[in-house]
């Protein structure tokens, strides 16, 4: 049994205190022991997505030397060694906009792992002293690009844009390199002088007709899956623009995929999946609400997500059988968010679990903190806070434990996402599924790709019979679709006119009774 685990090195820590039974590290002992091994096996090179016949190598990337072969080792370290060299100039002046002026902005384009991570830990590292500002479009929408490039504006000819899209076929991605091109061009600046692109060699992207103009390209490799990707360029690229110590953070995570590597109560993100599995008894169906008391890890939970649940979610176990495997994650940050959901976390049902993450030092300068009531600093209610919540938890029957790092640094960040990496690794091994995979992913995509299909053939339809007023149920009859897409489909066509039937507006019968 255990419920305490300490690093005096590093400072982590993992107090599982707070669950209704202690952590029993011997009770299958198989089970740890096989999870290891998988872990071992993974780290050496074996094939860990059948599906696409790919390593899963994620690891490799915070310590070259553990590469199955020296080919991968010496490109990693080649990609690091040209991203860190290419930020030194960018910094220097050396490399310059499309108008010879310095950068000061790097717009980065990417969805899921090519944003969640790196915009977490951009957040997370962000100081008065960085030497570029980050922002991001992460999103096919619009308005919302928009929004980021308005603000890009007047410094458009000093912004980078960095493009990233493993396969060169992510949908919003593309979407959102075609906007800012276009934006870029509106505007009289050459894009290209100012764009970056990282992709994997040889994907469409990769060869496409415009490679020769690009700024600058970086790769990505098949064994580094999108939501394990942020200490590859995908990450380390942005982040190094920025000013963020990138050296560190992969040492963080090296140091702690090393602790990874301790048998039972020495491993902490064994003792994490261990948790996991415990509270879920190994079922879906659980939810675990992530609860960072620091302003500056409020977008953990976010990439956690990702993380976690594009993981853990799978229909079906590696010998085929229907499972259903799954561990919701949501949260945000407390103590102002815990007025949303304390509430029940304490008094409603006991399908969540509470991961409390504690950071030590309360601000960079901690001498002479102003004390703000009965001899305590705003530090001090915000721990209290945060013990307090962990107590009521416990006190109802509900389970939580904390992660405690030092402070928010490079090196803590990194070890606190190869902390959450490793334990998805180590879970999977439990319930005997492939953590390294996505397939229900793909679903959405190409319904996605259906209904733009219908979007089109439905304005065919609208064009070869100008002036026709019927309800959407007989244009759905006409083009053998589902009338309620068709619905919704003229309405946005008519919002945003594109379909205009003399001079008036789709909208007007397209609500007609379906």
């Amino acid at each position: 049994m255990t419920d305490f685990y300490f690093d005096a090195a590093t400072g982590l820590s993992l107090d599982f205190g707070g669950l209704q039974k202690p952590l029993d590290v011997t009770g299958d002992l198989a089970m740890l022991q096989k999870a290891l091994e998988d872990m071992q096996a993974l780290e050496g090179g074996a094939i860990a997505n059948p599906d696409e016949q790919r390593m899963v190598g994620h690891y490799w990337l915070r310590a070259p030397k553990l590469a199955p072969t020296p080919e991968i080792a010496q490109e990693i370290e080649q990609v690091q060694a040209a991203i860190w060299q290419f930020a030194e100039q960018v910094h220097a002046g050396q490399i310059v906009g499309c108008k010879g002026q310095p950068f000061r902005n790097v717009l980065v384009v990417g969805i899921g792992g090519s944003s969640l991570g790196p915009v977490f830990v951009s957040e997370a590292l962000q100081s008065p002293a960085d030497r570029l500002r980050l922002f991001f479009i992460d999103n096919t929408d619009p308005d919302g690009m928009d929004m980021v490039l308005g603000r890009l504006e007047p410094e458009l000819a000093q912004t980078m844009v960095i493009v990233i899209s493993k396969s060169g076929g992510t949908v919003e991605t593309q979407n959102g390199q075609v906007e800012v091109r276009h934006f870029f061009e509106q505007r009289g600046l050459n894009f290209f002088a100012n764009a970056v692109r990282i992709t994997q060699k040889g994907s469409p992207f990769d060869t496409a007709p415009d490679a020769e103009k690009w700024l600058a390209s970086f790769p990505m490799w098949d064994w580094v899956g999108g939501r394990t990707s942020v200490l590859s360029a995908v990450g380390l690229l942005p982040l190094a623009l920025q000013g963020v110590d990138c050296r560190e953070l992969l040492a963080g995570a090296a140091k702690c995929d090393e602790l990874g590597r301790q048998l039972l109560e020495e491993n902490p993100a064994l003792l994490l999946a261990l948790a996991w599995h415990s509270l879920s008894g190994g079922q879906g169906g659980t939810a675990m609400a992530v609860l960072p008391y620091k302003d500056r890890l409020q977008l953990f939970a976010k990439y956690l997500q990702q993380l976690i649940m594009e993981s853990i979610g799978k229909e079906l176990d590696l010998a085929g059988r229907k499972v259903q495997q799954g561990l919701a994650v949501f949260g945000n940050k407390g103590s102002s968010d815990q007025h949303s959901y304390v509430q029940q976390l304490v008094a409603g049902p006991e399908n969540v679990f509470v991961t409390f993450i504690e950071v030590l030092r309360d601000r960079e300068n901690t001498l002479h903190q102003p004390v703000v009531r009965d001899d305590s600093t705003s530090g001090d209610y915000l721990q209290a806070f945060m013990l307090g919540t962990s107590k009521a938890l416990r006190d109802h029957g509900k389970n939580s434990f904390i992660i405690t790092v030092r402070e928010v640094s490079p090196f803590n960040v990194g070890m606190l996402i190869a902390l959450f990496e490793r334990a998805v690794g180590f879970y999977a091994s439990f319930v005997g599924i492939n953590a390294y995979h996505q397939p229900a992913v793909e679903f959405g995509k190409k319904a996605a790709g259906e209904i733009i299909e219908l979007k089109n053939r439905l304005l065919a339809e609208l064009a070869k019979q100008p002036g026709v007023f019927q309800p959407s149920g007989v244009w759905a009859e006409q083009l053998a679709a589902d009338p309620a897409q068709v619905w919704h489909l003229l309405r946005h066509l008519a919002a945003n006119g594109q379909a205009v039937v003399k001079g008036q507006a789709v909208l007007e019968f397209a609500c007609i009774e379906k």
